[in-house]
């Protein structure tokens, strides 16, 4: 396809279909619109139409259905896992001016590029946290963040070792490029490509990006089909919500996802769902598109019946409380501990004080890890299917028969108890062991069971990286 054409984002048909939704949930039955749901729970997914459908309902006892059919779904493919990751925040160095951003051109603050020492500080304190997962994050700035420095930054961060600690998978958040450079980053063992689109909606792209290469909307809508031609197998889209009407955006990024699988046979590995927060140079009441805690939640279950097998991401933007509930219809990957400012892990006095986005979720990993204990969710650091191959199609398969449970409960136990031996405070390890035996005993097939067990009394005589 020509980098020009995303004609796989149909407007008119978006709008369209909105319309006849708002029109027909006036008069349709509670038993219809329950019918979508239970179609949902087999893990089928829905059409845009029948997902608009449930975008328009306010009927409580339809929302009941839809978050109970998102927990359901989310519980039998992922199980009561979830994944932890930080951002790392290499440089606040930008030449857009987008107007949701922090770190956009017209903001006058410090800006700080990361050295390579700088970026090995940042990480040994990442992993004295617990975390083996990252994801890269970085202004847009040719000459400041080179695709050269990206590619030794991956390579520093690969190479730290902190007493037992290493980062083990590397996700990549940055701007729209070239599929050579999607080659380099491949070449550099990235794990996840992510790149937001913020808005599918024209007009508003074109407000929200006024200069600078972000304000190109097919170059960056077409981004991931590059990175995908590059052999990036496993990529992320993800809608900054807040910025145009939710309904719509929900129905374009399912465009997006079906085109890609459309395109190469797979659909996007994750989908993130950040909300619009307060930044630096930023006023909320500029944006009238701000979602309700109430439908943020929708937003969430409804993705979870939308595309049942990709991974859905909430960050620390969003507060306690409401990532406590989030939890439970769909969220199957989230953030802990995180700095959004550039050096914000090693060195407070480092870091410019100037954070892209305001974080409302404060707990360290330990305190995250403790809250899932107690709601009944195993913590996980797995990295095991991206380093075993099993990313792209391969991953999607294994996730839609249901195989990947063989592999990705067992992994999270072992990963836990890494963190329990190597990290956790002395309150949070015995609330981990009670949780570790508990998920232990859902293995059902006894040779697994008898290879997890085998591995756990390793883990306790000091060897690590232990997985299936």
């Amino acid at each position: 396809m020509f980098e020009s054409e995303t004609a796989f984002i149909d407007e008119n048909r978006i709008h369209t279909i909105l319309t006849t939704a708002q029109r027909d949930i006036q008069s349709m039955p509670r038993e219809a619109i329950l019918h979508i749901i239970e179609k949902a729970r087999q893990a089928q997914g829905l059409s845009l139409e029948e997902t608009a459908i449930l975008l328009f309902s306010e009927d409580p006892a339809v929302l009941a259905e839809i978050f109970s059919a998102a927990h359901a779904i989310k519980e039998a493919i992922y199980g009561r896992r979830l994944v932890f990751f930080a951002p790392l925040y290499l440089s606040s160095y930008c030449i857009n001016n987008c107007l949701y951003c922090g770190y956009r051109r017209d903001n006058h603050f410090t800006r700080h590029r990361l050295s390579l020492s700088e970026i090995a500080q940042e990480v040994t304190a990442l992993e004295a946290m617990g975390h083996k997962r990252l994801a890269l994050e970085c202004g847009e700035d040719p000459r400041e963040c080179t695709m050269d420095y990206l590619e030794e930054a991956i390579a520093t961060i690969y190479g730290v070792r902190h007493e037992r600690g290493s980062i083990r998978r590397v996700n990549v958040n940055i701007a729209a490029t070239t599929e050579e450079n999607y080659r380099r980053l491949k070449a550099a063992k990235i794990g996840t490509y992510i790149l937001f689109q913020e808005t599918y909606h024209r007009p508003t792209y074109a407000k929200m990006h006024p200069v600078g290469p972000k304000a190109g909307y097919d170059w960056h809508t077409t981004a991931h089909h590059r990175a995908m031609r590059a052999g990036i197998d496993d990529v992320g889209l993800g809608v900054l919500f807040g910025l145009y009407d939710f309904r719509f955006e929900i129905l374009a990024l399912l465009q997006h996802a079906q085109e890609l699988e459309r395109s190469f046979g797979v659909g996007p590995h994750t989908l993130s769902v950040p909300r619009l927060r307060p930044a630096p140079g930023i006023n909320l009441i500029d944006f009238p598109h701000l979602v309700s805690d109430h439908d943020f939640k929708r937003i969430v279950a409804i993705l979870r019946l939308a595309v049942p097998y990709t991974g859905l991401i909430i960050s620390t933007r969003e507060e306690s409380s409401l990532r406590n509930e989030l939890l439970a219809l769909g969220i199957s990957q989230l953030s802990a501990g995180s700095s959004t400012d550039v050096g914000g892990y090693a060195s407070a006095s480092r870091a410019s004080s100037s954070p892209q986005f305001s974080v409302e979720d404060h707990r360290s990993p330990d305190e995250m890890a403790a809250d899932l204990c107690r709601f009944g969710y195993l913590p996980s650091f797995c990295t095991a299917c991206y380093r075993q191959g099993r990313t792209g199609d391969r991953f999607m398969t294994l996730a839609k028969t249901g195989e990947i449970q063989n592999t990705c409960q067992p992994n999270a136990i072992l990963t836990f108890k890494e963190y329990l031996l190597d990290y956790a405070s002395p309150d949070v390890r015995p609330l981990g062991e009670r949780t570790l035996q508990a998920h232990l005993e859902q293995i059902k097939n006894p040779t697994i069971r008898a290879l997890t067990l085998e591995r756990l009394a390793r883990l306790e005589q000091g060897e690590r990286d232990l997985y299936f």
